[in-house]
């Protein structure tokens, strides 16, 4: 009988100048470890993915959101663990202090701000042909665009 992926909701939190942000994992971590990547993480049971989006942005960066933009997209990926996850990205506006992010401690050591042109970071330690965080980033430029931001 077929597993279900793990659900996973993922925000692409938007400034005021079109850019995106994004944090380094932890070297420890099982998944992606000292990847760049964006907030989010894993639909606890009972929780819908726009509950579990809103909990992941308050719980790795002690903002909140509040506005969901629009939905980039869902991305199917097996991760490093062999667990095949469908991963929903929004595009979010939130409220608090863009420039002091509160980041999880033990899972994220540092951030920043990407412009469009900022996009070759997202490859840094990534496996060669692991193209899809750059993908969802470009999607979520190209999103931004169409709703002129």
């Amino acid at each position: 009988m077929p597993v279900e992926p793990l659900r996973v909701a993922s925000a692409l939190v938007v400034d005021d100048g079109g850019r995106i942000f994004v944090q380094r994992r932890s070297p420890h971590r099982r998944l992606f470890p000292n990847c760049w990547d964006f907030v989010g993480g894993h639909v606890e049971p009972g929780e819908t993915v726009e509950e579990a989006l809103h909990r992941e942005v308050t719980e790795e960066t002690g903002w909140r959101v509040s506005v969901i933009l629009g939905l980039i997209g869902d991305y199917a990926y097996r991760g490093d663990d062999g667990v095949d996850r469908l991963e929903s990205d929004f595009l979010v506006r939130v409220d608090g202090d863009l420039l002091r992010p509160r980041l999880e401690e033990g899972k994220h050591t540092e951030w920043r701000w990407l412009a469009e042109s900022d996009l070759d970071v997202l490859d840094e330690h990534r496996h060669i042909d692991d193209g899809l965080l750059r993908r969802i980033a470009e999607d979520g430029f190209a999103t931004l665009h169409t709703i002129g931001l």
